[in-house]
């Protein structure tokens, strides 16, 4: 049997993989709350903010709305869920600032770093659901070097639509096997392997906090696991 071509590019889930969104989520909601006066709990807040993501993006999937942009879908979300939590009172641009917060992601502790490393071997894309404006502010502030922001909205589909992945592949004029899609997440890899694209899991064990229940470790046969992007670099010979 011939052996697996070498990958030339590697492919990133963005939120929970590469940021720490419920974190940084919960510190944006409560450091408003603080200016402004307003109280609730604001984990359970981003709990819920991050819990309407995948119903908002069905809709699109299924064709019962036209192609919409993830911020747009957060911020509808984002008002229903202030009025659930009686946050009341807020401007426009109060609401488009707290909107904002997802394009303020921090990165988890090795990102940067670990990043860095596999930059020198490999092409570093975004294979993302947010849309391009929030990936790029998230990526200057965070200093992450990507060589390319796609995904969901140049592709035109959420994952895990096939497109999303196929189509980010065409972008880098690679074929899909000489893609590997880092994530967090044993969904998201098991498309991507469906689909001929290499894996490798990271584990982010408190991506949805203390309790968290799922994705705590491998629950396919990826090509490889690392608890870092600086021990995936050492796999990877970065």
């Amino acid at each position: 049997m011939a052996s697996a071509p070498p990958v030339e590019a590697l492919l990133f889930d963005v939120f929970g993989t590469v940021v720490d969104w419920r974190t940084s989520v919960s510190r944006e909601l409560s450091e408003f709350g603080a200016r402004s006066g307003h109280t609730a709990d604001w984990e359970a807040f981003a709990d819920a903010w991050r819990g309407l993501y995948q119903p908002a993006m069905e809709e699109v999937r299924l064709g019962c709305r036209p192609w919409t942009i993830l911020d747009t879908l957060h911020r509808e979300s984002l008002v229903t869920l202030l009025e659930q939590f009686a946050v009341t009172g807020l401007s426009d641009d109060e609401i488009d600032y707290l909107n904002r917060a997802w394009h303020r992601l921090d990165p988890w502790p090795d990102s940067v770093a670990g990043l860095a490393r596999l930059k020198t071997k490999f092409t570093l894309a975004t294979i993302s659901n947010g849309n391009i404006a929030l990936l790029v502010n998230m990526a200057k502030r965070a200093e992450l070097p990507w060589d390319a922001i796609l995904g969901a909205e140049p592709a035109r589909a959420y994952k895990p639509m096939p497109e999303a992945y196929l189509r980010t592949a065409q972008f880098l004029a690679m074929a899909p096997e000489r893609c590997m899609l880092v994530a967090a997440h044993n969904d998201d890899l098991t498309r991507a392997a469906s689909l001929g694209m290499r894996t490798a899991f990271i584990r982010r064990p408190t991506e949805y906090g203390p309790h968290q229940t799922k994705d705590l470790e491998p629950s396919g046969e990826w090509d490889t696991v690392a608890d870092s992007f600086c021990e995936l670099a050492d796999q990877l010979g970065c």
